[in-house]
């Protein structure tokens, strides 16, 4: 069934113009949705604002966003920088898995209550930046580890990139950029999500509920930098 689905999209990324960036944005999606590296993303992101205590809507976006968006910007990094060495593109090697693990326990203690992380807007100088910051971070860290399993599901729309980049630029910028939508756009959601739930049951900060979702979180987290660990080895 899903291999049926990825031959269907790899035949409309050679269609028309519409069918194509479609076909691309469909891989953004999946490449979060079927991938066990990626997947790890929601806990991280759905931890993280719930440690920023109550935020609105607009605030819970742009935390999402910023987060996903770093994920992309590390992810164009390593693969420009991989191919100019010759290398697989996206593949740095163990170093980025054990890194992004390292963070990946750190993050899931902090949503644990076993130690402490300062990077709560709320909790530093009082200034709106700095949740912004950590989400960037955030992203950009975990990133690193990302390449390989974000560049398996975006072979088949880079192939098409590559080969019409010198003949029709406005369909190659459009295919990275609906793949980079769909692959953020899952993001976003669960970001929302979480915020949807809180303002609807009034959570706040210290809620018994919230700090629950942050345990789950924690939980989830450590087990994806356990994961991380596992597939290096």
């Amino acid at each position: 069934m899903i291999e049926s689905i990825f031959n269907i999209l790899s035949e409309y990324l050679y269609q028309s113009f519409w069918l194509a960036t479609l076909s691309s944005f469909v891989w953004g999606l999946l490449s979060i949705i079927l991938s066990p590296c990626h997947l790890s993303s929601i806990p991280l992101i759905i931890g993280f604002l719930s440690s920023q205590g109550k935020i609105s809507l607009g605030r819970t976006f742009m935390l999402s966003l910023t987060f996903a968006l770093g994920i992309l910007f590390t992810i164009a990094i390593i693969g420009i920088i991989t191919l100019s060495a010759g290398r697989l593109m996206g593949d740095i090697g163990p170093i980025g898995n054990y890194l992004v693990a390292v963070v990946f326990f750190a993050v899931g203690l902090y949503l644990l209550d076993l130690i402490r992380l300062p990077w709560d807007g709320a909790k530093l100088s009082g200034t709106k930046y700095k949740g912004l910051v950590a989400a960037l971070v955030l992203g950009l860290i975990f990133g690193i580890g990302l390449g390989p399993c974000t560049f398996a599901f975006m072979a088949p729309v880079l192939g098409v990139v590559f080969s019409v980049s010198s003949t029709d630029m406005v369909l190659a910028v459009s295919l990275l950029a609906t793949f980079a939508l769909g692959h953020c756009l899952v993001i976003i959601i669960a970001g929302t999500l979480m915020n949807k739930v809180q303002q609807y049951l009034n959570w706040s900060e210290n809620s018994k509920a919230i700090k629950i979702v942050k345990k789950v979180c924690g939980i989830l987290v450590i087990l994806g930098g356990i994961y991380m660990i596992w597939t290096t080895i």
